[in-house]
């Protein structure tokens, strides 16, 4: 009875961190970063409507953006798709094609779970209960955190895959059991699939290895030594989508746009603007300093993780000032300073500071940290253009199922997802695009483009949200 009740405060974070994630869970992809997120959602519903073939993915987008060329075929050859399989599987299997949206969220509430899970367990092996219940705590609440958990995007399996596979390696370090390590090697193989940044995590491996055994030359050091075996299928995706150039993303801007790197906009927006205030709120700085400079045999582990973690900010300099959802990877060092510097404030001696004063301070920290961090997110939940949404809908009502569309939205896939259809987001050069297909037209500006286009081509609906042109009738002189 007493273990079961040792397991009380673990099921109470997950019971909160699951209800705060279903504030809007069912708002259409219309949100934060919906660019991103519809392109993979629509990796599901080109799934759904034509079959599942996971080694060839496509998507909405027959545009040249993302590539720099033509992309007919919409080929989307980024990530492998397991989730979007996944997500396919259970849209299947229980009949829900009308709620792709809503599924798709809750797949990721599902894996941000998992992690919180695995963040508990790894705060739990490494620096005790009270530093995983409150590392736990801050994952389920910070609204940074909150609001990337439900999210259509393969960042929260990523996490919980990444997580999850430190979580089984150390109960092979801790049991010397081959079913851990084999669990931790496949699920650090899907983490690498899913986002291949999961390689910056791999010195973790050593340094939980030396904390388990205390010992650098060991059996244990030599078997992590074969952990780049899950880095086969990695190397064997990434060859494998070199026969699909069209549909391969350009990625060079990633590494160092505009040469970002260590300029002062660089420490501005990675530190100041996206660690400090988005994610912790400015509260949560003060205790994830006091996690850091906390001594004990399991600082070492969290040194290397942060070190780590600046090595794949460093590499990856553009992609983490141009987009806040490249930071998620911070999340579960960050919750786990958290709670080890809280313990630590907590253990004061009573003849070197006031305890009460203490704990009203990391109180008030707490509140600072989530009005601060709620203030920034609060924003993200917003659909800021509703009349995308209604085009999109009048679009599927309208046009055939087969119909590619036009959908500009200054290259932004967020409309376009709206339609239900496969098109081009940007418009210019428009006979060109039929010559490709294109047979519809909707607009939600009526711009110079819009009303050139509605003086040659068949109107189908027309109001003060959207027009609707039909390409393939041209209007009788």
């Amino acid at each position: 009875m007493k273990t079961r009740l040792s397991y009380l405060p673990l099921v109470i974070i997950i019971i909160l961190a699951l209800a705060v994630r279903l504030y809007k869970i069912n708002a259409p992809l219309a949100d934060w970063h919906s660019f991103r997120q519809a392109d993979t959602a629509s990796v599901t519903r080109e799934y759904l409507k034509h079959g599942l073939n996971l080694m060839v993915p496509h998507y909405h987008d027959l545009s040249n953006i993302q590539s720099g060329k033509d992309n007919p075929e919409g080929y989307r050859m980024v990530e492998f798709p397991f989730v979007n399989g996944l997500t396919v599987l259970i849209i299947r299997l229980f009949s829900l094609s009308e709620q792709q949206v809503l599924i798709g969220r809750l797949v990721s509430v599902i894996f941000s779970l998992l992690t919180l899970i695995s963040i508990y367990i790894l705060g739990l092996k490494l620096s005790g209960k009270t530093t995983a219940i409150i590392a736990a705590a801050s994952f389920a609440l910070l609204p940074y955190s909150v609001f990337y958990s439900r999210v259509i995007l393969p960042e929260p399996a990523f996490l919980a895959l990444s997580t999850f596979s430190l979580v089984c390696f150390c109960f092979y370090l801790e049991k010397d059991k081959i079913i851990f390590y084999l669990l931790s090697l496949i699920t650090f193989s899907l983490a690498l699939l899913v986002k291949p940044y999961a390689v910056f995590l791999y010195p973790l491996f050593f340094a939980l290895t030396f904390y388990f055994s205390g010992k650098i030359f060991s059996r244990k050091m030599l078997v992590s030594l074969l952990i780049p075996l899950s880095f086969l299928p990695l190397l064997y995706w990434r060859n494998w989508i070199t026969q699909f150039p069209t549909g391969v993303p350009a990625s060079d801007w990633l590494y160092n746009q505009n040469n970002i790197r260590f300029k002062g906009a660089f420490f501005h927006w990675l530190f100041e603007v996206r660690l400090s205030t988005l994610i912790l709120g400015i509260g949560a700085v003060v205790p994830v300093f006091l996690g850091l400079i906390k001594k004990g045999n399991d600082s070492f582990v969290y040194l290397i993780w942060l070190f780590c973690l600046l090595i794949y900010a460093t590499v990856f300099a553009g992609g983490n000032i141009q987009h806040d959802y490249y930071q998620i990877i911070f999340l579960p060092l960050l919750c786990l300073l958290i709670g080890r510097g809280t313990e630590l404030a907590l253990n004061l001696s009573s003849q070197l500071v006031n305890r009460l004063i203490v704990k009203v301070a990391l109180l008030s920290l707490m509140l600072l940290t989530l009005f601060v961090s709620w203030y920034q997110v609060r924003n993200y939940y917003l659909i800021n253009h509703q009349e995308i949404i209604l085009a999109g809908q009048a679009v599927d009502k309208l046009t055939p199922k087969d119909a590619k569309v036009i959908a500009p939205y200054n290259g932004d896939t967020a409309f376009l997802f709206q339609t239900n259809r496969t098109g081009w987001p940007i418009g210019f050069y428009i006979d060109e695009k039929i010559k490709l297909g294109a047979n519809y037209y909707v607009s939600v500006n009526y711009d110079n483009e819009a009303r050139e286009l509605e003086a040659k081509y068949e109107t189908v609906e027309k109001n003060d949200r959207y027009l609707i042109l039909n390409l393939s009738k041209t209007k009788a002189l």
